[in-house]
């Protein structure tokens, strides 16, 4: 059974898929979770802390995915990230919201772009998300036995996650009816494993060419 904490969040994230944020309201977010609203303050403060709790939760979950992706073994890794960076952008707003740093209206925004900087809660911003990414990258490699060059391993993923991003953004394909909306892989990320690994060998053959090991 889910925490009370764990409850409200899901409500929360359940009022956002038919209403924009700015209608949210608190005493619904807690009648959803079958807790009282002073649960709901007590736990997050105010809706600016319930927010940042939504977005900081998408974010962690986008995050363990991408340990799991890496963790893939035979070279996979850099691939698995791709498609689970497009699945997790398409299927949450949150998790897109939080890779591009565009958000409506209609999506939660903690105030300020700094807030939470001084007790330590912030966000992560896109160019910090990749950060955190590349640094993943590196610490799949300390595992190994015979490790490739770690430095050429983050360059690869941070291709495979540019490149992923642009896809989610910019889809070829629509995404999958809402009839299969629960479907494990969606027919219009399937395109992306030749596409992510054709990109990925043409940018390396470039890239490695060159002294220059970073993208700017």
């Amino acid at each position: 059974m889910p925490s009370a904490r764990e409850a409200l969040l899901d409500s929360a994230q359940s009022a956002l898929r038919t209403l924009p944020w700015t209608s949210v309201r608190m005493v619904d977010v807690a009648a959803g979770a079958r807790v009282s609203r002073q649960t709901l303050y007590n736990e997050f403060g105010s809706k600016d802390g319930l927010a940042r709790a939504l977005i900081r939760r998408a974010a962690d979950g986008y995050l363990a995915g991408v340990e799991r992706a890496l963790g893939r073994t035979g070279g996979e890794g850099p691939l698995e990230l791709a498609r689970w960076t497009v699945r997790a952008a398409r299927g949450d707003v949150l998790v897109k919201a939080l890779l591009t740093g565009v958000r409506g209206d209609h999506l939660p925004a903690p105030k300020g772009p700094g807030a939470g900087r001084r007790t330590g809660t912030a966000l992560p911003t896109p160019t910090e998300v990749l950060r955190l990414v590349r640094d993943r990258a590196l610490a799949a490699r300390e595992g190994e036995s015979s490790p490739r060059d770690p430095a050429e391993h983050a360059l690869t993923c941070e291709i495979a996650f540019r490149l992923a991003l642009s896809y989610a953004l910019v889809p070829a394909d629509p995404p999958c009816p809402s009839r299969r909306a629960q479907c494990a892989e969606p027919d219009s990320c399937r395109p992306i494993t030749p596409m992510i690994t054709n990109e990925i060998d043409t940018s390396l053959s470039v890239e490695t060419t060159s002294s220059r090991k970073t993208i700017p």
